[in-house]
């Protein structure tokens, strides 16, 4: 039997342990019984970007974009593509750039969309410039 794994709810934020091998059972959160996978990306926001990409055991990828960027709004449809294909092995989210400032400075963010793989809280690769579903997926699991 494996160590559990920590996964955050994407409806409530909680954090709950689950064993690796029912990672692909549908798995529902403890405390507000929603599933924990959803097959699309989740929006984060300043306030729980760092819970989810800091308490989560499985990766998370996230794609910094903003509204009024067109390359990101070409991305999109790919971006939640990915998600169901990536899902419940990855968690994808999206962090518009506009209303979290503070954390694209943070990151460093120089040019949307860009690409950013998070592993137990840490950056592990970053990948400017759109890209389709394809592309995303084996660019995140080369990063694995």
């Amino acid at each position: 039997m494996s160590e559990p794994l920590h996964i955050v709810c994407p409806h409530c934020d909680a954090v709950n342990r689950l064993p690796a091998e029912k990672l692909d059972a549908h798995p529902t959160c403890g405390k507000c019984k929603q599933p924990l996978f959803t097959g699309h990306p989740l929006e984060l926001n300043e306030q729980n970007f760092m819970l989810h990409v800091g308490r989560s055991d499985i990766p998370v990828l996230v794609d910094f974009w903003a509204p009024w960027c067109g390359p990101c709004r070409m991305m999109a449809p790919a971006f939640e593509q990915a998600a169901q294909q990536l899902e419940p092995h990855y968690r994808l989210a999206k962090l518009n750039t506009e209303e979290a400032q503070r954390l694209a400075m943070q990151f460093n963010i120089r040019s949307i969309p860009t690409l950013a793989l998070f592993r137990n809280g840490r950056e592990v690769a970053r990948q400017p410039g759109a890209m389709d579903a394809r592309g995303i997926v084996q660019w995140a699991r080369s990063h694995s």
